[in-house]
């Protein structure tokens, strides 16, 4: 029976060979380990294998789990985020990686002021344009960008995609390259309080053609923890 500590290894083994298949720095990629629904010592074991940024979907998750590990643990929103919600998770999560409206940022903006805070945030893209998913339309982002640039403590460090669920990795391919190609036309703007130096994109099904197309943090939950 592997333990967490096993599947870490064998992830980061993953990341490093398409780190060297696409010349790339196995250091330019963060592992979040996505630890939603997750019991809290099974965080702990992650924990003591190394791993030190979390993911989790839900607010009241990382309410509960970020008091009780350790102060360098990193806890990453990165599910779909009510407004209503954002003065609870903002003092606890290093980078909100779900947003995806104005509306949204805007209430990201204030609340961060009141905390005299600059809020870390990444712009969620709906590249495969997916009913059922969140994110903005490809389309939409530039416009957005520019938009919520203007928000005084919000700082957009970049994008985020759910890629489509496939069975095989290599249909996800160009879904990757499309936020790449993004993230490189909206950088070439130089936009103020914009530096697009993050691509969130990857889980445990398709990291390793992620990382291959430009992908700087990848979320992977089933291939550490196991199936839910």
């Amino acid at each position: 029976m592997n333990t967490i500590k096993d599947h870490l290894n064998e992830v980061r083994e993953n990341i490093r060979k398409a780190c060297e298949k696409s010349g790339r720095s196995p250091e330019e990629v963060t592992l979040i380990a996505v630890s939603k629904t997750k019991p809290l010592f099974m965080l702990e074991e992650a924990y003591e294998a190394g791993a030190r940024d979390f993911g989790e979907n839900k607010v009241q998750e990382i309410l509960e789990k970020c008091p009780r590990m350790p102060e360098d643990a990193r806890f990453h929103m990165i599910g779909h985020l009510q407004r209503n919600k954002v003065k609870q998770v903002l003092p606890h999560a290093v980078l909100i990686h779900s947003v995806d409206s104005l509306r949204l940022a805007e209430q990201i903006d204030q609340e961060a002021e009141k905390l005299g805070i600059t809020a870390k945030i990444l712009l969620e893209v709906n590249v495969a344009k997916e009913e059922s998913k969140f994110g903005m339309m490809p389309e939409e982002v530039p416009e957005m960008v520019e938009q919520i640039s203007a928000f005084s403590h919000l700082q957009i460090e970049g994008l985020m995609t759910i890629a489509p669920f496939v069975d095989d990795p290599e249909k996800n391919r160009p879904v990757f390259r499309k936020l790449y190609q993004l993230s490189v036309d909206i950088k070439k703007k130089n936009i103020d309080n914009v530096n697009m130096s993050v691509l969130s994109m990857g889980m445990t099904g398709d990291y390793q053609v992620a990382v291959e197309e430009g992908a700087t943090m990848i979320r992977v939950g089933t291939g550490i923890f196991g199936a839910r």
